[in-house]
């Protein structure tokens, strides 16, 4: 049996059951070692959130008193302290589920400061605000309820659904995303931006890194990253989960949603990906009608506003 299939079966059975992101989360640590926070993680995460506050600052803002709003809060909340020590006054991050635990966090904060004892921070980040370095030490001191750590740098979690968040119009400045949207089915992405269009400030910014290639590629490299457009919508659904689904959208969706939900998408920062490896995958109906470029395109920063 493939590799990719044992995680796919393995990952389908574990969706059925009860606390499965806990469940997950100790499989992919224990056994595929995909959530460990190593220095090729640390690194990814870094160059997120400066493409992000590069992009934001570009369009005419400054590194001080912003708001940001990240969906997609995951294990390690590497970008929002990012945001913190770049200048950000308040970071929101909102997931529908709670994955953060305070060892996590310490295991952040370390990385932070070990990174810029080495300078290897100033290399990712375009501004740094070295008084924010001591709130992070008197962070990595602090115990119990990880809510309150994160507080201490101005991160605020919500546990929810982001198309209905408890923000009033028009109050962020900042919108981003790190390898998320590719998670998200189509149906309820295109209200989520549209919940984002609401809550941006007129003058706001989103910035949205998307991995659109097979996830199970990542782990075996017996297939290539479009293996899975290989699958009409009714197998694919028998082979995806819902602890870590793929909505196997393209460029040209993310553009097309984007544009539905009111957004001028301003920059696109693409991975071509291999026109080579796409060929080798006999695609699915669904995908014969877009151009060899868009399916091939693996990754994208896609930069947008109002």
């Amino acid at each position: 049996m493939k590799v990719w299939i044992a995680k796919a079966v393995i990952q389908k059975s574990i969706s059925f059951l009860p606390y499965k992101h806990r469940i997950n989360y100790l499989f992919q640590k224990y056994v595929t070692k995909g959530v460990l926070l190593n220095d090729a993680l640390m690194d990814d995460k870094l160059t997120h959130c400066g493409n992000h506050l590069n992009y934001y600052f570009k369009y005419g803002h400054k590194p001080e008193n912003f708001t940001s709003l990240e969906i997609g809060t995951g294990w390690y909340p590497i970008v929002p302290i990012g945001f913190f020590l770049a200048g950000a006054d308040t970071i929101y991050t909102i997931d529908i589920s709670s994955l953060l635990k305070t060892t996590a966090i310490h295991q952040t904060i370390q990385k932070f400061l070990d990174y810029y004892a080495s300078g290897k921070l100033q290399t990712y980040l375009p501004v740094i605000k070295e008084d924010r370095l001591e709130v992070l030490k008197a962070a990595l001191q602090m115990h119990g309820d990880p809510q309150l750590v994160l507080e201490k740098m101005h991160i605020k979690t919500t546990v929810g659904d982001a198309r209905k968040m408890p923000f009033t119009d028009g109050s962020i400045d900042l919108i981003n995303s790190n390898n998320t949207f590719e998670h998200i089915p189509e149906d309820i992405l295109v209200n989520i931006l549209i919940e984002f269009k609401r809550v941006l400030k007129p003058d706001g910014v989103m910035s949205h890194q998307i991995d659109m290639s097979d996830h199970f590629a990542h782990l075996d490299k017996s297939i290539t990253i479009y293996n899975f457009l290989h699958y009409t919508d009714a197998q694919w659904n028998r082979i995806d989960n819902s602890i870590q689904p793929q909505n196997r959208l393209r460029i040209a969706d993310f553009r097309k949603l984007h544009q539905q939900a009111g957004f001028k998408v301003l920059e696109e920062i693409n991975r071509p990906g291999s026109i080579t490896d796409l060929k080798r995958v006999k695609l699915a109906d669904k995908y014969t009608s877009y151009s060899d470029a868009d399916v091939a395109v693996s990754h994208t920063l896609m930069v947008s506003n109002k």
